[in-house]
This record gives structure tokens, sequence and C-alpha cells, in this order.
């Protein structure tokens, strides 16, 4: 039986792990399956992620843990290490474009179809929005006896030419507070692009440290400590 969010809803840190485990899989296919400590530095991500979370191992093992209870995380234990991959299409029940669309609006907040297909290139490429669009239908029409929806469109904000698409995997979504969120960043206007910047900057040594960490694990050394910088 596919997994069914009116039942049993995700929680904010299972969406964050399963959507990250999801995109890791696809981004660093070389580091996959995650350690523990590089699924929270995935999960901690400044860029990339809305809203910006602050995950401990503590969390992130209780969500492991539900996740695999829910068939949607699997352990792999090895003398060196335990490391989880996700089982997420087949958990699920959707194909493996759906699930790409799924974990990116886990990750990222609702989005447009146009901005899902820009956002999926590194996961997997879309034809055309109209690609993009015909999966979100058939995740929005989704027959009850597999779960029901799992997306739902959301009203037009004002002044948008385009309307944004939320996931259900956590229960349904309160329309009034994402359209005010929205309403809120629009007025705020946009990140600066030095911010942007340093946000992109973060993400990729946050990836590096993990790197090391796991060279340093298969090694079976300790990584160096790192240096305190200059005042």
């Amino acid at each position: 039986m596919p997994f069914d969010p009116r039942n049993t809803p995700l929680s904010a840190v299972e969406a964050r792990v399963l959507a990250t485990l999801m995109e890791k899989a696809r981004t660093v296919p070389d580091s996959y399956p995650l350690t523990l400590n590089s699924l929270v530095t995935g999960c901690n991500q400044k860029s990339s992620r809305d809203p910006v979370m602050e995950v401990t191992e503590a969390e992130a093992q209780e969500a492991l843990d539900s996740l695999r209870l829910k068939t949607l995380s699997v352990q792999i234990s090895s003398t060196r290490s335990t490391r989880w991959e996700h089982n997420f299409p087949r958990g699920i029940g959707v194909p493996e474009q759906s699930a790409v669309l799924l974990a990116l609006l886990m990750l990222r907040g609702p989005q447009t179809a146009g901005e899902l297909r820009i956002n999926s290139e590194r996961w997997h490429r879309f034809a055309d929005i109209s690609s993009v669009e015909a999966f979100l239908d058939e995740l929005r029409e989704r027959s009850e006896e597999k779960g029901g929806p799992l997306v739902v469109q959301l009203p037009r904000a004002p002044g948008a030419r385009e309307q944004r698409w939320a996931h259900l995997l956590c229960g349904p979504v309160d329309v009034n507070a994402l359209q005010a969120a929205a309403s809120s960043a629009g007025t705020g206007g946009n990140a600066s692009a030095l911010q942007q910047r340093v946000d992109a900057l973060e993400a990729e040594v946050a990836q590096l440290r993990a790197t090391m960490q796991q060279l340093c694990e298969a090694l079976g050394v300790e990584p160096a400590a790192p240096t305190a910088s200059a005042e």
C-alpha cells in the first residue's frame, strides 16, 4: 500500500530529510548513500532551501527511523559506517518524474511549473513546461484508492503571472498563510546578488566538508580540526 499522507503525514523534518536524500542521490551520486553527518549538512544548506532549517543529528536520526517504518528510507550498514538511501518513488507510489517534483516542492517550497522545470535541471530534464504540468496534474488528480492528491495548485498571487504548486505530503496546506508569506516576500524584495553568492559559497563549502568527512571515514582517519579565522 503506497504511503498515504492523509493518515500519516510527514513532519517538516521528515520531509526535509527525505527530499535531501532524493536530491543528493542525483546531484552527488559518488557520495550516496549518505552518512548521518552528510545528511544533516544537506538538510541545513542555506541555498536551495525554503525554509532554511537547523536540523540536529538527533532530529535527523529520529526522522530516518520514522521514514524507515513508512518504507520511505532504507538503512545500509557496514563495518565502516551506517548510510541511508531513499525509497521515495516506490514508497510513495509515483514515477521518478513525479518524485522529483515532490522532492523539489519539499526542499524549496511552493513553485510554479516553470520554476520547477528550471530547478529540476540537475535531477531530471523535462522536455518543456507542459511536461511538468502533466505530471503535476497527475499528482493533483491521484485517485483515492492510491492515497489521494499529493499536490495542490495555489490561487494566483496578486501581480503574479503563474500559479504556484505546493505538496501535500505533510498534510493539507494553509493557503492563506502561504499567500501571506508570498506577499511579504514580494514587498521585501529578493535577496541581493551578494547574499545569493554567499549562500552558494556556503553550500559549496558545506558539501566539500561532507565529502572530506566521507573520505576520512573511508580511510579510517580523523579529519583535521578547522583552523580559526583571523579576527
